[in-house]
């Protein structure tokens, strides 16, 4: 695998998210190389590229390799029995790159001795390069390798970081879990509508459109969500009807303040 000036990357797990972040990174094309360790799988269709390396696990590596990024990207319940046969390729200028939910700054300290740590939590529309990852990073990490992986991260969303690792858990149940609170509102949307008398396929359609297309102009426009709302809101109309309802003391608000409160609480018991 050729280096150059470019840097390499190790990335450990090809699943749905490490898949995403593959097709990201080879679509921006800034990487050296990358070898991917997964057992099962074809490195998300990227075999046969001469950028990617696919091993199916630790033992196959150079023992001499020392890739600018470890990107851990198993599952928290597995971390523990995976990731101890990757600190032979931690190098003075690696930084290792989590994405797994749930586990600390701390935890990776135990298995990576003094290392560079950055903890991220990303979403899964990164599968369609509309994801969000919020990032925060141990006092080893430098410059340098901050902005690397922000850049990784990049390459399928957008990013921001927080100084105080505490706030993933907030993270973890707004955005983390908030594609499915909106799939969810779709499937409600859907099932509301079949109820007034729209026929269930034509309401599922009209329910995913109008998410879709709401959640596109939210992105494109600088105005708040609030003045969104209000536009298209007429006093006393049909959506004020609707709004009396949902923004009522029974309403929407109280309601997901319970659901992000609950997952927050559990993202902190799960936390190791």
């Amino acid at each position: 695998m050729s280096i150059g000036e470019r840097p390499t990357l190790l990335l450990v797990g090809c699943g749905k998210m490490g898949g995403a972040l593959l097709s990201g990174w080879m679509e921006a094309d800034f990487l050296g190389g990358v070898a991917v360790v997964e057992p099962a799988g074809d490195a998300a269709g990227f075999v046969g590229d001469p950028r990617v390396m696919q091993v199916r696990g630790a033992a196959e590596l150079d023992p001499a390799f020392r890739p600018s990024v470890i990107v851990l990207a198993v599952k928290p319940q597995v971390m523990e029995m995976v990731a101890p046969a990757f600190a032979r390729h931690v190098g003075p200028e690696t930084v290792v790159l989590s994405i797994a939910a749930g586990r600390t700054l701390r935890s990776f300290d135990r298995l990576f001795p003094q290392a560079a740590i950055i903890r991220a939590m990303p979403n899964t529309p990164a599968a369609v390069g509309r994801g969000i990852t919020v990032a925060v990073a141990n006092r080893v990490v430098t410059q340098e390798q901050r902005a690397l992986c922000d850049r990784l991260l990049a390459a399928v969303g957008a990013v921001e970081w927080v100084d105080e690792e505490a706030l993933i858990d907030a993270v973890t149940a707004l955005s983390g879990g908030g594609p499915a609170y909106v799939f969810l509102l779709i499937e409600v949307l859907a099932g509301a509508g079949a109820a007034a008398g729209l026929p269930p396929d034509l309401a599922m359609r009209l329910a995913r459109a109008t998410v879709a297309g709401s959640g596109e102009l939210a992105r494109l426009s600088d105005q708040p969500a609030d003045v969104l709302r209000r536009n298209v809101t007429s006093p006393n109309g049909t959506t004020q009807a609707a709004l009396d309802v949902l923004m009522g003391d029974a309403g929407v608000a109280p309601l997901f303040r319970r659901a992000i409160a609950a997952a927050t609480a559990r993202s902190r018991e799960l936390a190791q």
